[in-house]
């Protein structure tokens, strides 16, 4: 019955937490906003935002955007952001593995490489071709360039292995 009102201070609080949730969405591809499940109104005026570059202006578009939010459920739009920083996480998890592969194949040759085929699990003869190509090289920028090729390979392997479903 005397159900008290909630303080002007713990509503600017909430208010204040919503404009940063609706910020966070500023530092996403447009692609993956489309995976977000909200008002199209929303994303527009997130896209709008990230396009403008007068800070003052930004900053009106930020409020804006918090004010949107205070009209949305704001959990489905925390768990979109956390499910895209994981996968944000294992994407660099992935990448800093390859480079350490391909350093370790581009200093340890045929042995690295039969050490990173048993980790995978399987053998890629193209990985055998470049590795050859490598210890062949005779000046820095072709060894650079194989080396390059060398880590396309292993983070495409590797990031093939992370998607493979579980059997």
């Amino acid at each position: 019955m005397n159900d008290p009102k909630p303080s002007k201070s713990s509503r600017k609080r909430e208010y204040l937490a919503l404009q940063e949730l609706g910020e966070q969405l500023l530092a996403l591809r447009p692609q993956q906003l489309a995976g977000i499940e909200t008002d199209d109104g929303l994303i527009e005026q997130v896209l709008e935002a990230q396009k403008i570059r007068s800070h003052s202006a930004l900053r009106r578009q930020k409020q804006l955007i918090g004010k949107t939010m205070r009209q949305l459920d704001p959990e489905p739009i925390r768990a979109a952001l956390a499910r895209i920083g994981s996968s944000d996480q294992a994407s660099k998890a992935i990448f800093r593995e390859a480079e350490q592969w391909r350093d370790r194949i581009s200093e340890g040759g045929s042995a690295e490489l039969e050490r990173f085929n048993r980790e995978l699990g399987q053998h890629n003869s193209l990985m055998q071709e470049l590795v050859e190509e490598l210890n062949s090289c005779i000046n820095i920028d072709q060894q650079r360039l194989v080396r390059r090729k060398v880590f396309k390979e292993i983070h495409r392997l590797l990031l093939a292995k992370m998607q493979k479903p579980v059997a």
